[in-house]
């Protein structure tokens, strides 16, 4: 862990973010006492098409009308 005014942050910042991404704690503090850590945001991964093949079942007559319908259809 190492401690950097905000002064300095301003300049390093790509330095900063890398060494939070790869473990490092940064914090960023201020001539007030105040302070804040850098930590990275983990990566929202995307669903891949086709992931959930062979999970679910459809009946063959998903789509008949139902029974419960048939007075509203005619």
């Amino acid at each position: 862990m190492y401690t950097v005014h905000v002064d300095e942050a301003r300049t390093r910042l790509s330095e900063l973010m890398r060494d939070a991404v790869s473990g490092e704690e940064v914090v960023i503090s201020q001539e007030d006492g105040s302070a804040v850590r850098l930590v990275p945001v983990a990566k929202k991964n995307r669903p891949t098409f086709g992931s959930a093949r062979g999970m679910f079942e459809m009946a063959d007559d998903f789509d008949a009308p139902l029974d419960d319908f048939l007075p509203y259809m005619k």
